[in-house]
């Protein structure tokens, strides 16, 4: 028997149809193995940084049939992704199997011709890559639980940091502090709509924006006596050049900004369309395109737009070392315009399409326009308009949506005379730069060469999941626990997250993965010195408050003043006696409702009174000996009923509550009752298999609760 082993099942699908029987095609499911959670046992950092892995939980079904598969194969060949992941992923496997020097084979795209063809020159694993890959895995590991660890002693337990993602924090308060000491001017803006001889409408506006409203007047006052003549027409005509084909970073801020996708989300919909052979492989920072793409794109360029539509450009990456794969994301075959089986993948895929085909296309030809109106005597300032039509579309015809909105203007000549319709002024102020984007930060980090094209989506999932981050729809906004995590980490830990620093890191990484690099010496001059400082900062107090409140909000409970704390859901007011006494404002300094005794005794401690507080989903439940005594329960007065009953217990009733990711149902009877589901129940039972039925959406409006029962997804069942 021959045996192929790839990642995912289903790029195992895929492949299993173009190799004619010849192999059985099994899938690792990602990675088989990882680090312990308890770094004592993770790493031998006095042996040389040597990683002690174990099966990854509930792995153990999986590497347990592969080793069965390779004992009894002939010939094994190992084909995961070609980047840092694959060739760990292909080593553990190779680890694990008792066997030494599998075969390793690589491809680019999941086609018939690319897999066979890797087939025909099988490899031994790249220990350099491999050795990359664990430097990274390492490294992170030794970074994030050092500083974890600190940051738990003088902060608050719970929360964390990371050698990428605390750089990646950085960058995003230096624009929130940016913005907020932003000092906003006044200007004015003065507009007027005129019409040409032809009563064609003319739109203009004032070339300076006066800073007084006198200033303005004056000019609005000119303007109404006139006369308005053309005194200048400006025509240039441009060239605009297609954009290089996409890697991952532009793919990632293309799909922001056009599709409104998440970096995390288009990695997730790119790998089903690669996994299923419509894309190349979708982490890489290379632009090229190869000899055979070239070929194809041109061949649809011709057939599609012309001959003369075509011209071959050659895309060089902006580092010096390109990582990953070693080619742009395009379709596998450019013939196809329509691929994917759903919407987000067809979008998705159609953004790719575009890209690579205008890519190879001449450039579009633009004509800009401005005019210039004179106003008055002259002593006012001129007024003017822009505008440009295309005069040839070139590469546009085949991605159409990165054409900007064109402003066609009517003809003009100079010393035509124009009819003032009407002059106006708005006052504004000066904008603080914005924040960043999802798509911005993912450009921002690949500018300063933070991170790599693999690990972007990553950043900012991490950032946003420990709550450091807020999305409001695509705008990052940093909480107060993400500003003083970062302020910690810029007080103490300053050059570790400096773009300097962490750029040479990923240089040094890359130099491991081009064998320029020793593995042990690498990590060793980073973590002796790093270790160091964190043990330096052992003697530092625990920050129990951020600083004083202002005087005038004091303590709702004795009228002492307060301090300013982190909680868990952000910054309050304390009153600076705590925990002897437990008066607190929010951070505004307006009253939260105080705690009130409910005549039940703590049914943990004995000797504490349970009270009702109020919490950041509502009001709740505590013990008054908190934080001695952790005892907490929702307030069964604020949960709203569903009137079903708990199928688990049999006792309770399903009731509303809000958690951290929202409204989801659960038995009234928690926590000796854990029963939960994500949506309101519907009282009915699901006939497959029994479980309660819940509210789906607008086309599916029941489905049944259970994820792993057919009628979850009651649309994909067959129609028979």
């Amino acid at each position: 028997m021959k045996l192929l082993i790839v990642e995912s099942p289903a790029k195992a699908k895929t492949i299993t149809k173009y190799l004619d029987n010849k192999y059985k095609v099994l899938a690792s499911v990602g990675h088989i193995r990882d680090l312990p959670k308890s770094n004592k046992k993770a790493i031998d950092i006095e042996g040389g940084f040597v990683p002690h892995y174990e099966v990854a939980k509930g792995k153990e079904a999986v590497v347990k049939d592969l080793k069965s598969a390779i004992k009894k194969a002939d010939e094994v060949v190992l084909a995961t992704d070609p980047d840092r992941e694959g060739e760990a992923i292909a080593w553990h496997i190779e680890e694990l199997s008792g066997k030494k020097d599998l075969k390793r084979i690589a491809f680019n795209e999941i086609t018939k011709e690319a897999v066979q063809e890797a087939l025909k020159h099988p490899r031994s694993i790249d220990t350099n890559l491999r050795r990359a890959q664990e430097a990274r895995r390492v490294l992170d590991r030794l970074v994030g639980y050092d500083l974890s660890g600190l940051i738990w002693k003088k902060l608050r337990y719970g929360l964390s940091a990371g050698r990428v993602q605390s750089p990646a924090l950085r960058i995003l308060m230096e624009r929130e502090k940016e913005i907020r000491a932003f000092k906003p001017e006044a200007f004015w803006v003065i507009t007027a709509d005129t019409q040409t001889k032809k009563k064609e409408p003319l739109p203009l506006a004032c070339s300076i924006e006066p800073k007084t409203e006198e200033e303005t007047d004056s000019i609005i006052e000119a303007g109404k006596k006139g006369p308005w003549v053309v005194d200048a027409i400006e025509e240039r005509e441009v060239s605009q050049s297609p954009r290089a084909p996409f890697i991952t970073s532009t793919l990632q801020q293309a799909a922001n900004s056009r599709l409104g996708f998440s970096p995390s989300k288009t990695m997730g919909v790119a790998q089903k369309l690669y996994e299923a052979g419509h894309i190349t492989y979708m982490r890489t920072d290379s632009p090229t395109l190869s000899g055979a793409a070239l070929k194809d794109v041109t061949s649809v360029i011709k057939k599609g737009y012309g001959d003369d539509k075509v011209e071959v450009r050659a895309f060089k990456t902006r580092k010096k070392s390109a990582q990953e794969a070693h080619e742009a994301i395009r379709p596998t075959s450019a013939s196809k315009k329509v691929c994917g089986t759903t919407a987000e993948q067809k979008k998705l895929y159609s953004l790719i399409w575009s890209r690579t085909i205008a890519s190879q296309m001449v450039a579009a030809r633009v004509m800009r326009t401005k005019v210039i109106v004179q106003v008055g005597n002259g002593t006012t300032p001129p007024f003017h308009v822009n505008g440009s039509r295309i005069k040839s579309p070139g590469w546009l015809l085949a991605d159409p949506y990165a054409q900007r909105e064109d402003v066609i203007l009517p003809e003009v000549s100079k010393g035509g005379k124009l009819t003032l319709v009407s002059i106006e002024k708005e006052g504004k102020e000066t904008q603080p730069p914005n924040r960043y984007s999802e798509a911005g930060l993912i450009k921002e980090l690949e500018k300063r060469e933070i991170g790599r094209p693999s690990t972007y989506a990553s950043i900012i999932k991490v950032l946003v999941d420990r709550e450091y981050v807020e999305k409001q729809g695509r705008t990052l906004i940093p909480t107060d626990t993400g500003e003083v995590v970062n302020d910690f980490l810029e007080n103490h830990f300053t050059e570790y997250i400096s773009d300097d620093f962490t750029s040479e890191m990923e240089k040094e990484l890359d130099e491991i993965a081009e064998g320029k690099r020793e593995y042990a010496s690498t990590l060793s001059d980073f973590y002796t010195p790093f270790q160091k400082r964190v043990e330096s900062k052992e003697h530092l107090e625990k920050i129990s408050n951020l600083g004083e409140a202002d005087k005038k909000h004091v303590c709702p409970v004795c009228g002492d003043s307060m301090v300013i704390k982190l909680g868990k859901t952000g910054k309050f007011l304390s009153c600076k006696k705590f925990p002897d006494c437990t008066g607190a404002r929010k951070i505004d300094g307006t009253e939260l409702a105080q705690p009130k005794e409910i005549g039940e005794d703590c049914p943990d401690c004995k000797d504490g009174k349970l009270v009702q507080k109020e919490g950041r989903f509502g009001m709740f439940i505590a013990c008054s000996n908190y934080p001695k005594c952790k005892h907490v329960k929702q307030d069964p007065s604020s949960l709203k009923g569903t009137g079903v009953t708990c199928p688990e217990c049999k006792k309770g009733e399903m009731v509303e509550r809000r958690g951290r990711f929202g409204i989801f149902y659960s038995c009234s009877g928690y926590p000796k009752c854990k029963y939960a589901i994500k949506a309101k129940p519907t009282g009915n039972t699901c006939p497959m298999c029994g479980k309660l039925m819940m509210e789906g959406t607008k086309t599916i409006p029941e489905r049944c609760s259970d994820k792993a029962c057919p009628n979850h997804n009651p649309h994909k069942l067959d129609k028979k």
